[in-house]
């Protein structure tokens, strides 16, 4: 089955997601103690929408076109 226009830009936006989190990842053993759970805080509120965004996913309902 071909994708839809939405699924190709919404898989886009996940591959910069991950891209953005890789840079991320390299940039922390530069930060100090108070850096690092700041930006934890800020990941963990992501991680959270994440979540809900992949439950909603899962839900086995199909929305009408």
């Amino acid at each position: 089955m071909p994708a839809s226009g939405e699924l190709i830009r919404s898989m886009n936006y996940v591959e910069d997601i991950t891209t953005t989190l890789r840079r991320i990842c390299i940039s922390i053993p530069a930060m100090n103690v108070e850096e690092r759970k700041r930006l934890a805080d800020s990941l963990r509120a992501a991680g959270n929408a994440l979540n809900d965004a992949i439950k909603d996913l899962e839900k086995e309902r199909v929305v009408a076109q």
